[in-house]
């Protein structure tokens, strides 16, 4: 069976609406919640894919992610293991800051909803296609500024990434498993930074929800034939110890 480890960042932000696509395809997931004390993977070897969530805070905010080198190292194993990784939000973030992207100190969270546009590097790209044009929320709790040699795929109305792609992995900063009732869950987490207009964040997301299944739709559809999720890779086999008794 296929399954993907996901990385949980907060109690609000999982999979969401690409839970029920995973499903449907025959692919379980594994949630790993580092901010609540667990530890990450060891190796990549046992999982055929990857998934880095969403979170309330910025990479650049170490107080508050103090797991970060250890999600980084995870990334990187699974890098070097050939199994690919998606980032969502946060996850996003990651990916560009291990890409050599510099982290902003300074910017707080957001959350809009704009028109994703598919630059030139991204005129042959799947994903980039699926979101072309198409109305897009974009949420996350910081920035990290792509290195030159990484051309965003997709940019939003004011030209800021928010779709990027490296070897087997896409860092999504739009939020194609985010609705309406995780919107309600993150402004009711408790301590959690919002942005000002969240409120009309939600309203957007409950008017435009349609049209937004049928955008998440496609930008699986995509993720999966692009990434070759479906795809069962190796896994080591695992060897259970049995104690023997010594009257026998």
């Amino acid at each position: 069976m296929k399954r993907f480890a996901a990385v949980q960042h907060s109690h609000s932000e999982f999979l969401g609406s690409v839970e029920k696509q995973l499903e449907n395809r025959g692919i379980g997931f594994t949630y790993f919640r580092p901010f609540t004390g667990q530890a990450l993977p060891a190796s990549a070897l046992q999982f055929d894919a990857l998934w880095l969530l969403g979170g309330a805070h910025a990479p650049a905010d170490r107080a508050h992610v103090p797991w970060l080198d250890e999600e980084l190292r995870l990334l990187r194993a699974f890098a070097a293991a050939r199994r690919p990784a998606v980032g969502l939000g946060f996850g996003a973030l990651l990916l560009a800051q291990a890409a050599g992207g510099e982290p902003q100190p300074d910017h707080g969270p957001y959350a809009y909803w704009t028109t994703a546009h598919a630059t030139v590097a991204g005129a042959a790209d799947p994903v980039a296609q699926a979101i072309d044009g198409c109305r897009v929320l974009v949420a996350a709790g910081g920035r990290v500024a792509l290195p030159e040699d990484v051309a965003p795929l997709a940019t939003d109305d004011d030209g800021r990434w928010i779709l990027l792609r490296r070897d087997a992995a896409y860092g999504l900063l739009f939020r194609p498993e985010m609705t309406p009732g995780m919107i309600e869950d993150t402004i009711m987490e408790e301590g959690r930074p919002l942005p000002d207009d969240i409120g009309d964040v939600l309203a957007r997301a409950r008017e435009l929800w349609p049209e937004s299944r049928d955008t998440t739709d496609r930008v699986i559809a995509a993720l999966v034939s692009e990434l070759d999720l479906m795809q069962e890779r190796r896994k080591p086999p695992v060897f259970r110890i049995q104690a023997v008794s010594g009257g026998q």
